[in-house]
């Protein structure tokens, strides 16, 4: 138990514990820009006017949803950015 205890405290788990959830809220906070501002703004520029996320095209009896697709990329690709300026900002990507 002492070695566990001394691994939390070198470690630094309680700052992993806080930066995880600190995460979480961030990729909602992003999710949430992207799905209300960004997926209108691609949508009408490639003309789905059901919305991006709805966006799909059909091959026989399979339907592809290439808008959602699209999204979740967008999505990866913000909350990537966010984290990585967020580490450049606070300089703990030597830590």
């Amino acid at each position: 138990m002492k070695g566990f205890i001394n691994f939390i405290k070198e470690r630094g788990v309680a700052g992993l514990a806080v930066g995880f959830i600190l995460g979480g809220a961030i990729s909602k906070l992003v999710s949430a820009i992207i799905e209300d501002f960004i997926n209108p703004l691609v949508s009408i520029a490639l003309g789905a006017t059901k919305g991006l996320v709805k966006a799909s095209f059909k091959i026989g009896g399979a339907t592809f949803l290439w808008g959602h697709l699209l999204s979740t990329i967008i999505d990866f690709f913000v909350i990537a950015l966010v984290v990585y300026f967020g580490v450049k900002l606070l300089k703990i990507e030597k830590k």
